[in-house]
């Protein structure tokens, strides 16, 4: 530390303006205040665009969202998420400059305020001598971090960072996205530009007043400029020159800040407060749980850039183009013309286009959908698997899938959509499955079992099982529905059904966009479930799962609930049910995404499998990373096109890779309809099998000698 006896303590600082004119001052003053006014213009006409938004329904607790804002900002854990790199260089910008640009704030609070008008002088002394090394760090932390991001963009290239448009054609008048990357370029020049002029500065003033002690003997608290200084007094440079050197230089430095500075409400320099912002309006279900549509509401869904909560136009601007979501898009992985970041980015550019202007255009300017500049595609809106995969990987909370479903409320409310999908949602609205069946054939399934199911309408039972319309209709799912239906008497759990009181649960009904036809569907449902007697629910779907556990209750359905795998792990763990082989089958799962990344229900699943004897290998994309099967979002009630390859196929594909694959497992009706599909038509059929975890545990309930429940030898249908 600084010793007295060498320097007086109100010596050892730096003099701001020192040799520089009175003139000079007062036209850096004008210049900064002009800086701040464009800034603040600019802040004005963004608060404005969101005010033209809608407001947000429900409660919101500020106080917790901040706090958790916070913690993700400081702990950087959401950028550094399968990009560890990026998120070590992005921390080291970020902290970086945080430390300079509070360093500057306090050089101008001593200067400006506490020196000027206090007669209060901090900046001195051995505080002085600190700030001096943190402010050296930091600079090195931000450049060494944009140097990175500088050596990623030019030479490393992931192909995420490519902007290429995926819905539009070259040619078309809104394709190319050059614009930015240039922009992302000057970010990232303009930042290293900063810090190195700003390490130059302060060698140039060593250099210059080396002959004054305390500059000259204090020069190590500042070591790159000190080490650049050595280097320039070594090639010769002088005190006279330094000072004319500086003189330009600060003038670059400090009108290259202030640009900076200015532009920031204009330029993608506003994520820093955008993104934020994001984090801290973050809802955790934002997909889980879907808004209702307001009972007084003239319009349903997004039609016009206006019909979006102020949010939503928050969220646009957050977006800092990183791809993830691009990359983790499985309608983008197999060529559908959807990629989230695009269709956030179009409505970026639409925002602000619209909103900006003094006043708005009128209403068909401001119509979102269609054909023309900026506007989104009715493919691109239909393309959508709802997965989540996007919401869940991006690091500033943008709610692609919410966005996503509120402009397929639109499209469904004006008939625009694949005839399959309205005559599937039609077929819901007056039988109450989306295969068309009556109402009666509900619990046909359940006529083949040796024992009689308990309807739970009529009599109590401990365990309620919600079926769903996949493991009640289709008949490769009912056989798996008749196991855990054996499985469950045999293990002598108090359980029953709704018979044909049960319809469908609504969760892919309201993410195709159907929400009148969904609430129809809740509200029957809760009112079966309200005249039935049971302690909770029990589901084999993870679709019918994720509504009735997280949406249901806006309805006045709150309820217990389970996914079958969790009541299973249990009862294993409690020896409830004791398999009498191991099977030790080399497998793979997959991740449902709606028991995963919507529900984060990982553990049990792999619980299961351990318990059976199984040896797992995860695929490279599992857990909250898992890869859609392609059904959800209504997908299954559509045709893909002739020839593009499927979701499902592209899963078989990552599963082949598995050295001695034997049995590709799911937990999910719908995962086992598309999987098997797939397993066909990608050409791995006799490679492998795919089967419901259900199937195994049946089959290890069975001895060496037949005894027990019928089931299927994996391996044997693999040799055959």
């Amino acid at each position: 530390m600084l010793s007295s006896a060498n320097f007086d303590q109100a010596t050892v600082t730096r003099i701001l303006f020192e040799g520089f004119p009175a003139f000079a001052i007062v036209l850096f003053y004008l210049v900064a205040v002009a800086a701040i006014a464009v800034f603040a213009w600019g802040v004005y006409v963004q608060i404005r665009k969101y005010r033209r938004g809608q407001a947000v329904t429900g409660p919101i607790d500020l106080r917790a969202r901040f706090a958790d804002m916070v913690r993700v900002v400081l702990s950087h854990r959401t950028v550094a998420r399968r990009d560890p790199a990026a998120g070590r260089a992005h921390r080291l910008i970020f902290y970086g400059f945080a430390v300079l640009f509070l360093g500057t704030a306090t050089v101008t609070v001593d200067y400006d305020i506490t020196a000027r008008f206090l007669g209060f002088h901090f900046w001195n002394g051995n505080f002085y001598l600190g700030f001096k090394l943190a402010m050296n760090l930091a600079g090195v932390s931000l450049i060494g971090g944009l140097i990175y991001m500088m050596a990623r963009r030019g030479w490393i290239k992931p192909p995420k960072l490519d902007y290429k448009r995926l819905d539009r054609q070259p040619g078309d008048p809104d394709y190319d996205r050059s614009g930015y990357r240039r922009e992302d370029w000057a970010f990232l020049w303009t930042l290293i530009l900063i810090g190195i002029t700003g390490f130059v500065l302060s060698a140039l003033r060593l250099v210059w007043l080396q002959d004054r002690a305390v500059v000259w003997d204090t020069r190590w608290w500042s070591p790159v400029a000190a080490l650049l200084a050595e280097g320039m007094r070594g090639a010769g440079l002088d005190s006279s020159a330094a000072y004319v050197i500086r003189t330009g230089l600060w003038w670059f430095h400090g009108l290259l800040a202030l640009t900076f500075i200015a532009l920031i409400p204009y330029t993608k320099v506003k994520h820093i407060f955008t993104a934020s912002g994001s984090l801290m309006m973050r809802d955790p279900l934002a997909a889980q749980r879907l808004p209702r549509i307001p009972a007084n509401s003239e319009k349903v869904g997004y039609k016009t850039i206006t019909d979006f909560t102020w949010k939503h136009l928050l969220n646009l601007d957050a977006c800092t183009k990183c791809g993830r979501c691009h990359e983790a898009c499985p309608a983008n992985a197999v060529g559908a013309p959807l990629s989230p970041r695009d269709v956030i980015l179009s409505l970026r550019e639409f925002a602000n286009e619209a909103l900006q202007k003094n006043a708005l255009p009128d209403e068909v300017k401001l119509d979102v959908h269609g054909k023309d500049i900026g506007q989104v595609f009715m493919e691109t809106v239909w393309s959508c698997r709802t997965c989540m995969a996007c919401v869940e990987i991006c690091p500033v909370a943008v709610e692609h899938v919410p966005i996503i479903v509120q402009l397929r409320r639109k499209l469904v409310e004006d008939g625009e959509m694949e005839p399959q999908v309205q005559k599937t949602l039609q077929g819901i609205h007056k039988n109450g499955n989306s295969f068309n069946e009556s109402k009666r054939k509900r619990a046909a399934w359940t006529k083949p079992l040796p024992f009689q199911i308990k309807d739970a309408r009529k009599e109590p039972v401990d365990l309620l099982w919600f079926v769903g319309d996949y493991a009640s209709f289709d008949p490769r799912n009912q056989r798996v529905t008749q196991a855990f239906a054996t499985l469950l008497h045999d293990s002598n759990v108090d359980f029953g059904l709704l018979y044909e009181g049960e319809s469908n649960a609504g969760n892919d009904v309201r993410r195709v966009g159907e929400e009148g036809l969904y609430e129809l569907l809740a509200e029957n449902n809760i009112a079966m479930l309200g005249a039935s007697k049971f302690k909770r629910i029990v589901t084999t779907d993870p679709h019918s799962y994720n509504t009735i556990r997280n949406e249901y209750p806006d309805f006045g359905g709150k309820y217990e609930i389970e996914h079958y795998t969790s009541v299973v792990a249990r009862m294993l763990a409690e020896t409830r049910i004791k398999p009498k082989r191991s099977l030790g089958y080399r497998v793979t799962f997959h991740d449902p995404c709606h028991l995963g990344r919507f529900n984060k229900g990982y553990d049990a699943p792999r619980q299961i499998l351990s318990a059976l004897g199984c040896e797992l290998i995860e695929m490279p994309r599992s857990r909250d990373n898992s890869f859609c099967c392609g059904a959800g979002g209504g997908r299954i009630w559509m045709s893909d096109p002739v020839g593009v390859e499927k979701p499902s196929q592209n899963r078989m594909h990552e599963a082949a890779r598995i050295e001695g694959l034997e049995v590709f497992v799911v937990c999910c009706p719908k995962d086992l309809t598309m999987f098997e599909d797939a397993l066909k038509t990608s050409g791995y059929e006799g490679r492998f099998v795919v089967r419901e975890l259900i199937e195994l545990i049946a089959e290890s309930l069975v001895d060496a000698d037949g005894d027990g429940p019928a089931a299927c030898d994996a391996r044997e249908i693999v040799a055959a």
